[in-house]
């Protein structure tokens, strides 16, 4: 934060500042006209009298943002003490920006209205189910692919907090330019978030640091590809390297499969510049899971489990979706699994970013397999921000204070933080346009949402792809449109609500999975059928 006046990448030296308690136009007068635009665009804080910046020399894509905003804040006001997650009136407060407008970020939205030390949540663009349910204020005009409107808008409400939501921001550089002029973001820089925008990155990371994972090849020749897949045999995993919207993955069961997998991204272009280079990997039989840990360039701090359903049909099948549903807690990840992947996986992916210039801030998201022969974990993928619909069963349970953690991560200190869960269960349910993943009709009307969220207390039912018609009616907006969410004591009865919400609501043009939860509850498949 008070490294302002400096981009990311320039060689810092050892200096100390000092300046009397005075006007933040004072202060800005001695570190320069860009640390008044941060203080300004910051939101509130605490009068400093001694300021201290100490860097040695940052790679090129190395964050300096964690210790930065450390120094800034580490001499406050003695009747206003440092905030901490676990404080009360203590706590400094905070407007925060979500930027996206999906499933993924509504969820974020409703917890960081929550949190108590948050004053006021914005999204952009947001969506109409957002905006109505009062969980957020939705900016749909902010340009979010354009760097200086949205730290234009950080300045003029007084954004203290920014969390990016989607991958495409973080991957085109939007983290960089917010922190350059010190605003506090929760998200890695673009070059961190090639983890996921580049799976020939994320293999290539694994392999020079021990981190197991699936055995895999490389290629941009689609001859050298075939002739791979021919030697290794089906089943085999085809993977356009860059990002591909949850649908660049291809699990091919026969020769002519593979093959037609490998046409489609390297000849055909299906995906674009994402396909322009295919990973070829073995397929791993097992249990998948998803794992989530917050980061803070150096410290990692794990969150609840969840699993994902990512076909689009019932019994796992049909093609791959950006998640049909999820719950939360995950049986399948045991205490013992999760110190495992922490061990073998998270952590030395922290110290591998930090070892290569790239230190990480944000949530790293591990699509994990559990391997049936070995019962070990190997690391599958690496989303660089929350999962969708995973999102949703986590911010249901999820009972700390959302803001001050992330600031936390922000600022380096993750590792003073402790979290609160609900000790329940939660279950999502994704409803999806007809045709969804391939093509679908969009301006189907969706009715009875009032009536279903009031299926019992525990349910909440977030918006992912939804717009308002000219009647103020809700239609589908997209291919996966809501978020049916529910607690429960157990993930029986988490199932039972979401599926009773969903019973409710009045949409031709939608269609669900009826078995969310089946690992977990093998005697309860088809649920509602």
């Amino acid at each position: 934060m008070a490294c302002v006046g400096y981009s990311v990448g320039t060689p810092l030296g050892v200096r100390e500042i000092r300046f009397p308690r005075a006007s933040v136009e004072a202060r800005a007068h001695v570190l320069g006209t860009n640390t008044l635009a941060s203080v300004v665009g910051c939101g509130r804080w605490s009068p400093l009298s001694t300021f201290h910046v100490r860097n040695s020399p940052i790679a090129p894509c190395r964050s300096f943002r964690a210790k930065a905003s450390k120094a800034f804040h580490e001499d406050f006001e003695q009747s206003a003490p440092a905030s901490s997650v676990s404080g009360d009136a203590t706590k400094e407060r905070v407007t925060v920006l979500v930027i996206g407008g999906g499933g993924r970020e509504h969820a974020l939205c409703y917890a960081l209205q929550r949190s108590p030390s948050c004053d006021a949540v914005f999204c952009a663009p947001g969506n109409a189910g957002i905006a109505s349910s009062g969980d957020a204020t939705c900016i749909s005009d902010l340009n979010i692919s354009n760097s200086s409107a949205v730290i234009s808008f950080c300045r003029e409400r007084g954004i203290g907090l920014v969390v990016i939501g989607p991958e495409v921001p973080l991957v085109s550089g939007l983290a960089n330019d917010l922190v350059k002029v010190g605003i506090p973001t929760f998200g890695p820089s673009a070059e961190a978030a090639a983890l996921e925008g580049s799976k020939d990155f994320m293999k290539r990371l694994c392999d020079k640091y021990g981190i197991p994972t699936a055995k895999y090849r490389t290629f941009t020749d689609p001859s050298q590809a075939k002739q791979y897949i021919t030697e290794q045999g089906t089943p085999i995993v085809v993977k356009a390297d860059g990002l591909a919207a949850g649908k660049g993955v291809i699990v091919a069961t026969t020769l002519d499969e593979a093959y037609e997998a490998v046409d489609s991204m390297l000849i055909k272009g299906s995906f674009g510049s994402a396909g322009s280079q295919v990973i070829i990997e073995e397929f791993l039989e097992g249990e998948e899971a998803s794992f989530f840990a917050l980061v803070d360039g150096e410290n990692a701090l794990p969150l609840e489990s969840a699993q994902d359903h990512k076909r689009v049909g019932d019994g796992d099948t049909g093609p791959n979706t950006g998640g049909m549903g999820a719950y939360s807690p995950a049986p399948v990840l045991t205490e013992e699994l999760k110190s495992l992947v922490m061990e073998s996986i998270i952590l030395p992916t922290v110290k591998g970013m930090a070892a290569e210039g790239c230190k990480f801030v944000g949530v790293l998201y591990a699509g994990l397999m559990i391997e049936k022969k070995s019962g070990l974990p190997k690391l599958i993928e690496y989303n660089v921000r929350f999962g969708d619909p995973e999102c949703q069963v986590l911010m249901i349970r999820f009972e700390s204070d959302l803001a001050q953690v992330l600031l936390a991560a922000c600022r380096g200190q993750l590792g003073t933080v402790s979290l609160k869960w609900d000790p329940g269960f939660a279950m999502v349910v994704v409803m999806a346009s007809r045709g969804y993943p391939g093509s679908y009709e969009k301006g189907t009307l969706i009715r009875n949402l009032d009536e279903a969220d009031q299926v019992a207390s525990s349910v909440k039912i977030f918006h992912a792809g939804t717009a308002l018609d000219s009647e103020g009616n809700f239609v589908a907006a997209g291919g996966r449109v809501l978020g049916i969410t529910a607690k429960g004591k157990d993930l029986e009865e988490a199932q039972v609500r979401a599926y009773q919400a969903v019973e409710v609501i009045d949409w031709p043009g939608g269609f669900y999975r009826r078995d969310i939860g089946w690992r977990a509850l093998p005697h309860r498949h088809y649920v509602g059928s």
